[in-house]
């Protein structure tokens, strides 16, 4: 693996920190964009395995703010879209390299979409893999409102309550019917999760980002107006999942053909947090839509 160096960056609310793996701030050695890899709640440990498929270009992770190595400094216990947009515009300005390539996943495809709607002379490409907004989908409704009761779970309950529906929601296939309230809340037990609430809420997923990102509602026309070049993928196996669908949606709304990429949800993962994806034809595959929009 190239040489990986950590730098600091003070943002409002928050301190940042990231990481160059290979090349220097100021230039890309190997002469091509510098590859931002991204995800939230999801903080530079998780793409691992995928940066190591890159080792021919400059990589760049990231901790999103209240998580890992990036604390908040305002206490507050919400982060919205907008203030990872800005954050990200942040952290690209300071590497003073111009537009980069990047791969957002998840929760950070949501922030990066918020970014090149803003500011996409920053992004030449950018592959946005499963953000789930669950505000484009036809049963928007019921799908907030089923997103809502998993951050008052947590609120109320802790974290295994919520994490179990989490789980169950995210891997349910199909739209979630009007009559979701009605359907038994899964057990944390069958999840391998803790029953009893041990007090704690700093989950960034659970009560930091859940709320905000989920209900991101993608601006359409400004996306479609910046220079950048975006692609939306969903994972081959997601096929009906909320994040996948909401995929879907958003590529229809910028009239362009939904990139299918290899596995699931997480699929550039390779044993990161215990799951494992296809990293190998995930990062082949990622190579090949940056390639074809050099």
């Amino acid at each position: 693996m190239p040489e990986t160096t950590t730098h600091t960056l003070a943002a409002t609310g928050a301190t940042l920190t990231y990481d160059i793996h290979g090349g220097v701030i100021g230039g890309d050695a190997t002469g091509d964009r510098v590859l931002f890899l991204i995800g939230s709640p999801m903080d530079a440990s998780g793409f691992t395995t995928l940066a190591s498929h890159f080792t021919d270009r400059t990589v760049v992770t990231y901790d999103p703010r209240g998580t890992g190595r990036s604390p908040r400094t305002d206490g507050a216990t919400e982060t919205s879209p907008d203030e990872h947009a800005d954050d990200l515009r942040r952290v690209i300005e300071a590497l003073g390299v111009g537009a980069v390539d990047m791969f957002a996943s998840s929760g950070g495809a949501v922030n990066a979409l918020g970014l090149v709607a803003r500011h996409g002379h920053l992004v030449h490409t950018l592959v946005a893999h499963e953000p789930p907004s669950a505000q484009v989908l036809p049963d928007r409704e019921a799908a907030l409102a089923v997103c809502a009761d998993i951050h008052a779970t947590y609120l109320r309950d802790g974290m295994g309550p919520a994490m179990a529906k989490f789980l169950a929601v995210t891997s349910r296939k199909g739209p979630f019917p009007d009559t979701w309230a009605d359907e038994p809340a899964p057990s944390p037990a069958d999840f391998g999760l803790p029953v009893e609430d041990d007090g704690s809420r700093d989950d960034p997923l659970l009560g930091q980002n859940l709320i905000g990102c989920t209900g991101f509602e993608p601006d359409f026309t400004a996306l479609r107006a910046a220079p950048t070049k975006i692609v939306i993928a969903a994972g081959q196996e997601s096929s009906g999942e909320l994040a996948a669908r909401a995929a879907a949606r958003i590529a229809a709304g910028l009239d362009s053909e939904l990139a299918m990429f290899p596995s699931h949800h997480g699929g550039f993962l390779g044993g990161e947090f215990g799951q494992q994806g296809a990293p190998e034809p995930f990062a082949k595959t990622l190579r090949q839509v940056l390639d074809a929009h050099r």
